[in-house]
């Protein structure tokens, strides 16, 4: 898009980019300011700002195709002399048949126009296996109570499927698109709108993928990849419970504003310490290696790199000896830092990691979370039940709120029955949990949980409980060789997406919509995709392997290659790709998951989601449920 005026008359050198509020977030998601300027953009424009006219240069105008966004593009454009010397437009996703017309009409803009096309790119891309379509309050607006009525409701729908749909467009993949069908079938009961939304979101994503096969230039025609749009009633623990990764420990326990993490530095002159903000993300070698290590593996990983460090840096240790040869603390590496300007990138990098892996270990043994987190995991191994519950509520008196009502939740979505009537209320109000809290705890029927009528033994969802060892699991134990304590929790879509690629996921719960016969009970099943799904064949193009996957510890934490050019020059025949995608908020666990299983299964697996949320702020959307109206303006998440 951005070289799109190198064309063959285009005289100008430098060039002004034009984006709408949501197109500047896809834009900031896919790449750097930095990005953009070496591509000869002089200037970033909001187009609802008044602009300088700059009548010498090109503009490129990447924009939604809605109405006010055309109009404002005409104004630019029109009349003797327009702002700029040529437009290049392009639409974030597919533009309605009238608004091409009504750009047709105007003939002072037409000759100016140098390019008008759709770019189909409207998602966030929030990880190299991840993207969300900005739906933060999909929860409320799908799954609160009434609201089926709702205009929000069909619109929240339409808009995700275009946006999970542009993202096949812009990957030209054309995917079979499978879903979690509604629960009841049979006449007596009435399914809900609840229960038909992940139905809905695949017919409205099937309607857009397949008008691209006639509109977008090769586009496939047919399948090259799986797509299971599934809802947060699959998995109602993994939002809730402690995850015990570095990454999810970061933005669970402290306060970061999404990737940014604020931290002191004292300073050089012994005034007060200067506050610095920094991004954990892909760009930081350190973070990129351990954020999906246990958050014990990381901080030993992260003691080793600075003895390593220092032992291999005379000057390092020169600075140490003047003590008594005691560990490093972070203070002590801060003022390294300083002593040692040439190292100051990768000292500086490394000591940051010390300090957060040092603040959140400090914040595990102060609220004494090791024992919640046994608790919650021997809750959904079936190894703990009330009788445990009960005993922790009363012993445990100085658990913050927070934490008693994460345990509640997990024990409600576990054992359902255990809430019914008053027994709920009781548990609630030994916990001493505030009637905000409460309402948590009830609105996960809204999800799926705390089924109304009794289900027995928690067959309830038939997928989960293959062997029905102990009576109340939410989950079977997986034979992998976990070294670290806590990490036996894994999320549902592990075991949704091995079935998946073994073409093992029952075809009457999980349809597919491009089956040509489907049947009510989904008995009837193609051949092609039985085929495609037995065998993951190797796929035609090669796939890269995404970098995360290759193993690139670098002794020092330290690596100046960048991750990207990395990524791009590693060709290797994988399988077809697996998208899963789940409304109403994904968690990092499932993020993680989607990495550990592309290295498994050979095959990339991508993982698409209205928000990603972490415990905190999914907690507050499902309060939201049962709240009048919601607003986020008067919602601080």
């Amino acid at each position: 898009m951005l070289r799109s005026t190198k064309a063959k008359d285009s005289k100008a050198a430098w060039k002004v980019l034009i984006m709408d509020k949501f197109t500047v977030k896809i834009m900031s998601y896919s790449c750097k300011m930095a990005d953009i300027t070496d591509e000869g953009v002089s200037l970033v424009e909001d187009l609802y700002k008044r602009r300088q006219p700059l009548p010498s240069m090109d503009a490129i105008y990447f924009i939604e195709p809605s109405k006010e966004n055309v109009v404002m593009f005409l104004s630019d454009m029109s009349g003797r002399i327009p702002l700029y010397r040529k437009a290049y437009v392009f639409f974030s996703s597919p533009i309605p048949k009238e608004l091409v017309s009504y750009v047709k009409n105007d003939t002072s803009v037409i000759p100016r126009i140098g390019a008008l096309s759709e770019m189909n790119l409207e998602y966030f891309a929030i990880d190299s296996q991840g993207f969300v379509t900005d739906h933060e309050m999909a929860l409320g607006d799908l799954f609160g109570e009434n609201v089926e009525k709702s205009r929000k409701y069909n619109d929240c729908i339409n808009i995700m499927a275009t946006r999970i749909a542009t993202a096949f467009a812009s990957l030209r993949e054309f995917p079979f698109v499978r879903y979690r069908a509604a629960k009841s079938l049979d006449a007596s009961s009435v399914t809900t709108s609840h229960d038909l939304v992940p139905t809905k979101v695949a017919a409205a994503v099937w309607n857009c993928i397949s008008k691209y096969k006639s509109t977008i230039p090769d586009f496939p025609q047919k399948e090259t990849c799986e797509l299971l749009i599934v809802d947060r009633s699959i998995d109602q623990i993994a939002p809730i419970i402690h995850e015990w990764t570095y990454d999810a420990m970061c933005h669970d326990l402290l306060n970061m504003d999404g990737n940014k993490y604020v931290y002191e530095i004292p300073s050089k002159t012994g005034s007060a310490p200067e506050k610095k903000e920094v991004l954990l993300e892909d760009h930081d070698p350190v973070w990129l290696e351990l954020r999906h290590a246990h958050i014990a593996d990381a901080s030993e990983r992260l003691h080793d790199k600075m003895t390593n460090f220092v032992s291999k840096n005379k000057a390092a240790q020169l600075h140490q000896s003047s003590r008594d040869g005691s560990e490093i603390s972070t203070r002590d590496l801060q003022k390294m830092v300083q002593a040692l300007p040439q190292y100051s990138d990768q000292i500086e990098k490394l000591s940051l990691h010390v300090e957060i892996a040092g603040k959140i270990n400090k914040l595990i043994r102060d609220t004494a979370l090791r024992d919640i987190g046994q608790l919650e995991q021997d809750l959904v191994f079936g190894d703990a039940g009330a009788k445990e519950v009960i005993n922790f509520l009363r012993t445990k008196q100085d658990v913050s709120p927070e934490n008693k009502l994460r345990l509640l939740m997990i024990y409600a979505a576990v054992s359902p029955e255990k809430f019914e009537g008053d027994k709920g209320v009781k548990l609630m109000q030994l916990a001493k949990l505030s009637s905000d809290d409460m309402n948590a705890v009830n609105n996960m029927r809204y999800l799926g949980g705390l089924a109304t009528k009794k289900t027995s033994g928690g067959s309830k969802f038939s997928l989960k409980f293959d062997t029905q060892k102990k009576n109340n699991a939410a989950r079977k134990e997986r034979d992998q060789e976990e070294t670290w304590a806590l990490s036996r929790f894994y999320p549902m879509i592990e075991e949704l997406i091995e079935k998946l690629s073994k073409g093992e996921l029952p075809q009457n719960e999980y349809p597919c919509m491009n089956d040509p016969s489907p049947t009510v009970h989904g008995t009837s099943q193609t051949a092609s995709i039985r085929t495609t799904q037995s065998q993951p064949a190797n796929s035609v193009r090669s796939r890269r392997t995404a970098t995360w996957a290759r193993p690139r510890s670098s002794d020092d934490g330290y690596s100046s290659d960048s991750v990207l050019r990395h990524a791009s020059s590693d060709f290797k025949k994988m399988g077809q790709r697996i998208f899963i995608f789940i409304i109403g908020g994904a968690t990092r666990s499932e993020l993680r998951a989607v990495h550990k299983l592309t290295s498994k299964l050979k095959r990339e697996v991508i993982l698409g989601s209205s928000s990603l949320d972490d415990p905190p702020q999914f907690i507050t959307k499902l309060k939201l449920l049962t709240a009048q109206e919601l607003s986020v303006d008067n919602l601080r998440i």
